[in-house]
């Protein structure tokens, strides 16, 4: 599945062109997109093809078309503090996502069928926590993975207000996947893939395994305590902005790149019966792309030094460490991240 947009060369542009053909609708969504790089979620010997809009598969490890995800995380309309359960999580790239929507105080589970794939997906999101450029911009609803048959939940499993299904789902199974929502909420599943045309993340209808119960989403003081004080802490970064500059911190301008299509066109010009000329220089040849690439790079050298993208700034992670405090709480409060 997929296929849908073009590829791009960087994450930022394939959002782009899951934006421009309307897959990505709003700024919730988009901003969750961006922040999660989804090469991150390839393997190593396969990151050339994580900006295509195709599905990958290898062994177990399954992530769907990025149109498909985008329509997802739309149709599933999602809010900070709700609960969502994802059923065949595979590696977690959906999962986190959402996370980064639902907030601290949301719950984020996913059932997954294959337990290597569980492993997979809980070192993917230990590696988005440390080491994520965007991590700090949000306040993160980490997922919590377990293995199982989504089709075997206890009967005391809570219900959600969010649910996903990317595998195909049965007509007979149609009234149990409703039974996990709550009264008002949104079930997102391929039914008898004639519904919505999704691959999913996981063939999750196999196994013998039983889940027995869900995980519970219960913090500790101690975790509660981070993200009071992490919250308080932006408060005072964005209020210290606002006095410095009258409207808060702004995105830094991303200027997107203009491609410059290489191609020969070759004109023959018969006069009197006898070839005139062998070839007409064309605008779109290679000789005058070579000129737009200049005339790109002047515009460039040109631009007033105030209006380039600067680096990024980790505002929340200075003025933690900047902080009267033992180092170890303030890694503690960086979640131990690396940058």
């Amino acid at each position: 599945m997929g296929g849908a947009v073009s590829a791009g060369e960087d994450n930022d542009e394939l959002i782009d062109n899951l934006k421009e053909a309307q897959y990505i609708r709003s700024e919730l969504v988009e901003r969750a997109f961006r922040a999660v790089d989804r090469a991150d979620y390839y393997l190593e010997e396969f990151k050339e093809n994580a900006y295509k809009d195709l599905a990958w598969k290898h062994g177990n490890i399954h992530l769907s078309a990025p149109c498909i995800y985008s329509e997802v995380m739309e149709a599933l309309d999602l809010q900070p503090g709700l609960s969502f359960l994802n059923l065949g999580s595979g590696t977690g790239y959906l999962s986190s996502m959402v996370g980064l929507i639902l907030g601290p105080f949301g719950v984020n589970h996913g059932v997954e069928l294959h337990s290597d794939v569980t492993e997979y997906a809980k070192q993917k999101l230990d590696f988005f926590i440390r080491t994520s450029d965007s991590f700090d911009k949000f306040d993160f609803c980490e997922p919590c993975f377990v293995t199982g048959n989504c089709l075997e939940l206890s009967p005391a499993c809570s219900q959600y207000d969010r649910v996903y299904c990317g595998a195909g789902v049965q007509k007979e199974h149609e009234e149990y996947m409703k039974s996990l929502l709550k009264v008002g909420g949104v079930l997102v599943m391929p039914l008898e893939e004639k519904a919505l045309p999704m691959g999913g993340e996981g063939t999750a209808f196999q196994s013998p395994c039983r889940v027995s119960e869900a995980p519970l989403a219960v913090r500790s003081l101690q975790d509660l305590a981070r993200i009071a004080i992490r919250g308080a802490i932006k408060k005072v970064i964005h209020q210290e902005a606002v006095n410095r500059n009258g409207n808060g911190l702004k995105n830094t301008p991303r200027f997107k790149r203009r491609r410059v299509r290489r191609r020969r066109m070759e004109t023959i010009v018969f006069l009197d019966k006898e070839v005139f000329a062998s070839r007409i220089s064309n605008p779109s040849d290679d000789t005058s792309c070579g000129d737009l690439e200049e005339e790109r790079q002047g515009e460039e050298a040109t631009t007033p030094p105030d209006t380039r993208p600067e680096p990024p700034v980790n505002f929340l992670r200075e003025k933690v460490l900047s902080l009267p405090l033992p180092d170890p709480l303030k890694y503690y409060l960086l979640y131990y991240r690396e940058k």
